[in-house]
């Protein structure tokens, strides 16, 4: 069983940045391919970002391409979302999930993820 833990959410202003992280009690979240979702109330589940397990690869969602980066590090275990420029509609609850993606048209798919985490809400002020 793996229960990805995302922290690092708070309160930004817009234009401000801030850094979400993602890990898992057991050393086991490099073994995983990771994505970002988010979801804001009244609105669907979002893709934001994935990583594949060996780092290689990566996919943004377009509205957040140039802005947010995501990367691995695997001696601390964790899947990092460096998010800069925010705007107020990137206000939302940011959960992390984890699954063993085979294909590149699923990394941006909810329903291929197995494990996810709590979440933790992001909010930019204007």
């Amino acid at each position: 069983q793996v229960q990805p833990v995302e922290s690092g959410g708070g309160l930004v202003q817009a234009g401000g940045s801030l850094s979400l992280s993602c890990t898992t009690s057991e050393r086991t979240l490099n073994t995983y391919a990771v994505a970002w979702f988010r979801q804001s109330p009244g609105k669907e589940r979002e893709f934001v970002a994935a990583i594949s397990r060996s780092g290689a690869s990566t996919y943004l969602a377009d509205s957040v391409k140039g802005r947010f980066t995501i990367s691995r590090d695997y001696p601390q275990n964790t899947v990092d979302l460096r998010m800069t420029r925010l705007k107020p509609e990137d206000t939302a609850v940011y959960y992390c999930a984890a699954a063993l993606i085979q294909y590149h048209s699923d990394y941006d798919d909810g329903e291929e993820y197995n494990y996810w985490g709590q979440g933790t809400q992001v909010t930019v002020s204007s």
